[in-house]
């Protein structure tokens, strides 16, 4: 069912989200500032998706949907061209993190994201699959490979349990696509997120207080949060992503107006 939001704070996302044909995106430059701002950005979801979006933001409009022809729509052909565009330039995290959300990540969120998702070296060895394992062991060597090599290299045969084995990586924020070639042939190079992000990625921070300040993140950009909302946009649990949520409230940086209900304090920020 959809939800109905106040308008001054469809009004505020407006703002900050670029569903405004003034402040749509255009160049990958634009697109970065966007997602530094936001903190977090899906790539290619439209207006049936809760959360800040690069598709949206290219086509300026909170109404945006996208069509079933992709391939001949400007605006997402637009999006998609900005998309491996800033893959390319590796300024922004991207990748398919938790539930298979693809999103964009700012370095300045980079921590939280992996406090919630990642996992240390020590348990790489039980929380990894073989076919991960064996995947992270070439790219510790090469640090990056296109797809049809890494598969050669890892030893894995079977495409489907290699796409399964690169996207249980993705989840655990330890490996991070680095570019995409067409020519010769299309495919993917990856890389290891260390490389592109050492800093960021060596950064530590308990999980409680990486719930609190992604929680925040959507927040200040969204004005209020409804039911589930935070969840689906970020792939956390609703029960934590409540007690993030929660944990705002106690800090005085939101209310709580109705259950499940959270509104910045000040729409001011």
């Amino acid at each position: 069912m959809a939800v109905t939001l106040p308008p001054e704070i469809e009004e505020y996302r407006d703002h900050n989200w670029h569903r405004e044909g003034a402040s749509r995106i255009e160049t990958a430059h634009q697109a970065e500032a966007f997602i530094e701002r936001v903190g977090f950005a899906a790539c290619l979801t439209d207006s049936r998706q809760p959360g800040p979006s690069l598709y949206i933001a290219v086509c300026g409009r909170r109404d945006a949907v996208m069509p079933h022809n992709v391939q001949k729509d400007p605006e997402s052909s637009h999006a998609w061209v900005l998309k491996d565009e800033i893959v390319r330039r590796g300024k922004v995290y991207y990748g398919k993190l938790a539930r298979g959300k693809t999103m964009f990540i700012a370095p300045r969120m980079i921590q939280y994201f992996r406090a919630v998702w990642g996992i240390s070296k020590r348990e790489e060895n039980s929380r990894l699959s073989p076919s991960a394992r064996s995947i992270l062991k070439v790219l510790r060597r090469e640090w990056e490979m296109g797809t049809a090599d890494l598969r050669k290299e890892s030893g894995i045969s079977d495409r489907k349990e290699f796409t399964k084995a690169i996207d249980e990586l993705q989840a655990m924020m330890i490996v991070m696509p680095s570019e995409v070639v067409y020519s010769p042939k299309f495919t993917y190079i990856w890389t290891l997120a260390e490389g592109r992000f050492p800093d960021q990625i060596a950064e530590k921070c308990d999980r409680k207080t990486a719930v609190l300040e992604i929680a925040r993140c959507f927040l200040k950009r969204a004005g209020m949060t409804y039911p589930g909302e935070l969840a689906r946009v970020t792939g956390l649990s609703r029960p934590e992503a409540g007690l993030g949520n929660q944990a705002l409230v106690k800090e005085g940086f939101a209310v709580s107006p109705a259950k499940g209900d959270y509104r910045l304090v000040d729409l001011s920020i």
